[in-house]
């Protein structure tokens, strides 16, 4: 920096040197700021040597003191940079974590949840100690249970009585509480369940034993996702029963380790789960690593005709149909129409 100098001379054949010491000038820009050029302290005085390196922080425009850096932070852009410091790690930290946790929040209250597999009911579909993502965002708008889906569901009522509680150790309890906050485990209070949609409201459901079937709608189920070695219901046949609206029959993959549905016909609600009981559907294995995938429905539950009874007692009318069709026909045409007009 020594090679630019930037300053002004009071005129052509004026020895160097003249002018007042750089220290002088440091005061003078700062205490008169504003004198008139020719005054004390004016551009005619101040000459500094060539070279000087100070002569590029002071400037040889004639106004010293003009709120340009000085290069000791007494200016304008030295207090810029001193009020735009960034923070450090520690004091960002707080606000990060408060972030995170309110994300969390938000993400477990309206899009997915975590939970533990805590049994081996559903093998070999899932295994004891998975971790399965749930979808909570779509019932949020309006969406019900589908055959085939894998749910997590409240006790509907008494299906866990006498289980014994998840742990006795107040400081894991203490840990589990916090985790369950945040979405990161399942609740310690909260007794939550996990099944597969087998029928859903308006459907008529039975097995005979044996070595029978599922039958929903009076079509049979192929299920090569129940455990090996069992049958699909050969320890507890039922049916036909047919599933109330806004309801859903629920089994386990392990049917012979499974106290689902079947046994609990003599409660309330006969073994069938409210949808408003769903917390959501499980859409993905997501630990452990090995184990990562996705929990789609099995095509049987979309096999042709099986929706034929549930349709015809869901009691929309012909009316309400064609006004559900109409809906975006008539959103469509208007729009069209509108479009037209602007073009005109």
């Amino acid at each position: 920096m020594g090679d630019l100098v930037v300053g002004s001379r009071s005129g052509p054949g004026e020895p160097e040197g003249r002018g007042p010491s750089v220290g002088s000038l440091e005061e003078e820009a700062v205490v008169n700021p504003g004198d008139a050029p020719g005054g004390p302290g004016g551009p005619e005085d101040r000459h500094l040597p060539a070279g000087d390196p100070d002569a590029i922080a002071h400037g040889g425009d004639g106004g010293g003191g003009d709120g340009e850096d000085d290069g000791y932070g007494d200016g304008e852009d030295g207090g810029k940079h001193a009020a735009d410091k960034p923070r450090s790690f520690w004091k960002e930290l707080p606000i990060l974590v408060v972030i995170a946790l309110v994300l969390a929040l938000i993400i477990k209250t309206f899009l997915v949840q975590a939970f533990s597999i805590p049994s081996d009911s559903m093998q070999d579909t899932l295994q004891r100690g998975d971790r399965v993502l749930v979808d909570k965002l779509t019932p949020w708008f309006g969406d019900k249970p589908s055959r085939g889906e894998v749910v997590v569901f409240h006790d509907p009522g008494h299906w866990l009585d006498g289980e014994p509680p998840t742990t006795t150790n107040p400081v894991a309890e203490g840990v589990q509480k916090a985790l369950s906050f945040i979405g990161l485990m399942p609740s310690a209070t909260e007794k939550d369940l996990i099944k597969r949609v087998i029928a859903v409201g308006g459907d008529t459901v039975e097995c005979k034993g044996g070595d029978s079937p599922v039958i929903v709608n009076g079509k049979p189920l192929n299920e090569p996702f129940i455990y090996p070695g069992n049958t699909p219901c050969g320890d507890k046949p039922f049916g036909p029963i047919k599933i109330q609206p806004g309801k859903i029959w629920v089994m386990g993959d392990h049917r012979q380790d499974s106290e689902d549905s079947r046994y609990h016909q003599d409660l309330p609600g006969g073994g069938q789960v409210p949808d408003s009981k769903v917390v959501g559907r499980a859409i993905v294995i997501a630990w452990p690593l090995n184990r990562i995938t996705d929990l789609p429905i099995p095509a049987t539950y979309h096999q042709s005709g099986i929706d034929a009874a549930a349709s015809a007692s869901a009691g929309v009318s012909p009316a309400v149909g064609g006004v559900i069709g109409a809906v975006p026909l008539v959103l469509w045409r208007r729009r069209r129409i509108l479009r037209t007009a602007r073009r005109g």
